[in-house]
This record gives structure tokens, sequence and C-alpha cells, in this order.
């Protein structure tokens, strides 16, 4: 075995994650610090592994069930190449195509798609208090059908996306800083700004915002949540945050100025979204079936998102950052201004100066998803890992 992958699994040997095996993934916060720590363990093995042309198959047959209530392109391809990383077949589920609209219960359609299936996927962003109740709802649902013996295996849930976190973007964005900087050891200290930026659309969700807040708090930085009065996040995540910064000993605070966030940053994460009032008010108003309702409320939310265009990611801004040379990130796609719209997020010369390091950001998506799924399937990981090695099966033959 040689040294690089030895060295995971050593690092895996120090941690404690027993508890990932045969469970779900739905925020960052309900994990330890060391099962956290896992995943990105587990993702850089299969990534190191795949480069020695080493193939990861650790199943024979099943399904990835993908579940996008909302449109994707990035995580959908992600969980498909994970599935595939590790020898699963993908099967999307299209309600459109589905007996959903006949009446099929969301129990109903949990157990008919699940009787193969080792992991669903799921996005669900759209509405406020809808997207983590559905994912759930679904879990339990497949959870009976296992207890009660219809399904052989209980399907390992990975949350692609809900209303409130979007875990495997985040921790693809943060293996992205953990190798920009050269490791977790040289965190501390890191000025991270996680801001609102303007985007000439409405209803982005929250759930990125979110995320990064719950998470980069976990690592000794010092976090600036920044937007405009009014377009506040879930306070909830915003307390995990806070808790979280105590513990690691770094800090989170919140202003209402790009500028202040930008000043001598490290790393800068200029991303627009809804106010989650008005969110909680479109949900109310799609519920009520009231689309008059939703068509003002989108006519509100631009106006007011057009009081705030020099909120963007401009050269003079990026020049205020630690050297003029913070790390950009973003989910994708991103609004540029000039490009794919009149005035948005960030400048297209920042984009294209970061395009690079932006991509590679996306590319660790589907090692982080194919690790969740690996630590919920594998008792030993670490032996899974030693046997993948010693089989040596080539990826391509050649």
């Amino acid at each position: 075995m040689d040294k690089g992958l030895q060295a995971f699994i050593d690092k895996l040997d120090s941690l404690k994650f027993d508890n990932m095996y045969e469970n779900d993934f739905y925020f960052t916060w309900d994990k330890t610090d060391d099962e956290i720590s896992a995943v990105f363990t587990v993702a850089d093995a299969l990534r190191h592994l795949r480069e020695q042309n080493i193939s990861t198959k650790i199943f024979d047959s099943g399904l990835g069930i993908s579940i996008f209530r909302d449109n994707s392109t990035r995580t959908r391809f992600s969980f498909a190449s994970a599935c595939n990383l590790l020898g699963l077949e993908v099967q999307d589920l299209d309600e459109k195509k589905s007996q959903i609209a006949h009446g099929e219960t969301v129990r109903e359609t949990a157990n008919m798609v699940s009787f193969m299936a080792d992991v669903i996927g799921i996005r669900d962003d759209m509405y406020i208090g809808k997207g983590h109740t559905y994912q759930k709802t679904f879990m339990d649902a497949v959870t009976q059908g296992h207890k009660d013996g219809i399904l052989e295996q209980k399907p390992t849930l990975v949350n692609l996306q809900c209303d409130v976190d979007h875990p495997t973007q985040c921790m693809a964005d943060m293996e992205e800083i953990i190798h920009y900087f050269g490791g977790v050891e040289n965190l501390k200290g890191k000025k991270l700004a996680m801001t609102w930026a303007y985007s000439p659309s409405y209803g982005k969700p929250l759930s990125v915002p979110q995320g990064v807040i719950g998470l980069m708090t976990r690592f000794g930085m010092d976090v600036v949540l920044a937007h405009p009065e009014g377009y506040d996040v879930f306070p909830e995540c915003e307390e995990i945050a806070r808790k979280n910064a105590e513990k690691s000993g770094g800090s989170f605070t919140k202003v209402n100025s790009m500028a202040e966030a930008f000043k001598d940053a490290d790393i800068v994460y200029p991303k627009s979204w809804a106010p989650f009032a008005a969110m909680e008010k479109r949900t109310d108003l799609y519920g009520k079936g009231d689309f008059d309702g939703i068509d003002e409320l989108e006519k509100e939310l631009l106006a007011q998102n057009a009081q705030h265009k020099d909120w963007t990611c401009s050269e003079e801004l990026m020049k205020t950052t630690k050297d003029g040379k913070a790390l950009y990130l973003h989910c994708l796609p991103a609004d540029i201004t000039g490009v794919s719209c009149e005035a948005g997020e960030v400048d297209a010369s920042v984009f294209d100066r970061y395009i690079d390091p932006l991509y590679k950001e996306a590319s660790y998506k589907p090692y982080i998803i194919a690790a969740m799924i690996f630590l919920a399937k594998c008792k030993n990981p670490q032996e899974t890992l030693k046997k993948l090695a010693e089989r040596n099966q080539p990826r391509l033959f050649q």
C-alpha cells in the first residue's frame, strides 16, 4: 500500500465515527467534528485511489435514487458520479412521469423506488418549512419499510440541498479551503466573508449561506455574515454558528456592509439569497394557491433587490481583501455582470480570474457525496480502503 493511502487510513484510525454507519446525512451540524473530518478524509482517499487508476467500486449492484424537486447541474451530476464511483447505478425519479399526480403518497413512493436502493439523494429547497420535512417524511417511510421486512436494506439519505442546509456543497467548499490553505491547521484566524450579493432574480434559497456559517465556524475562523437590512437567514442557523465559533475559538459576527465584510478577508463568498420572511410568505401563498399574490411578491422582491445593486463583488472590493488576493468562492452558477446579466453578483474580470479554483471547488463534490455513502455503508472503512488497494483493480484497462 502506498504511503498516501496509509496516511488517510491512519487519520481515520484516530477518529470516532461509528455512528455514521447505516445513518443518514441531513445537516453538517448533526455530525461531530470527528465525523466531519472522516468525510473529508474518505473523500481524499477515494480521490487518491482514482488518481492511481484503482477502482473504488464497493458495490456489484444496487441503485442510487436521485430526486430533484428543483433544477440542478453540478449536484445532479456529482451525485451520479459519486454513485458510479462506488459501483451503483443511478435512477432519477421524475415526479411528472410517476404516479404521484394520481394520488400516490410519499410513503408509497418511498418504498416503491427503494426495493434495491442503497442511497437516496434528495434536493428540495424551494419552500421554507417544506424541504427538510419532505426528506424526513421520505426516510421515515423507508425506515419503516425496512423494519417491516418490505425492503431488504434501508437506503441512506444524502441531503442534496433542502430549505435549511446544503451539506454537500458546503463541504465541497470547505475541501477547497482546506487544500488551498494547506490543511485544517492553517485555518485558525482566517477571515471568511459570507455576503449577500445583488441578483436580478428572486427566490434563491437560503441554504447555502446557512450551510456556510453552520460549517465554517467549526474551524476556528472568523466568519462574517453580511447582508442588507431585511435579508436575514434562519435565526436557528445563526445560533448554531455562534455556538460553533465559541467552541472552536473563532468568531461569528453580522454586519450590514459588504465593504466591512470584505476588508482584510482571506476568503469571500458573495452570493444572493431571498429574505427569510419573504420566503415564508412565498410558501404560505403557494399553499393557498394564491398565484396573484405570488406575482405581486415577486415584483416586490425584485424591486427590493434593485435597491442594493452596489452589493457586488467588484475589483475595487477585492483589492481591500487580505493582500488583495482573497480566495473567491461561489456554489455556481454565479450572476456575472456583463455576461449572464446586466448587473449581478460578481464582476466578469473577478470571476474569470478565479475560474480554475471555482471549478476545482466544484470538483470536490462527487468525492464528498461518495464519502458520505461510503461511511454509511462500510462498517470498517479503513479495512475497505485497504481491500480496495490490495485488490488493485484498474479503473481503466489499457
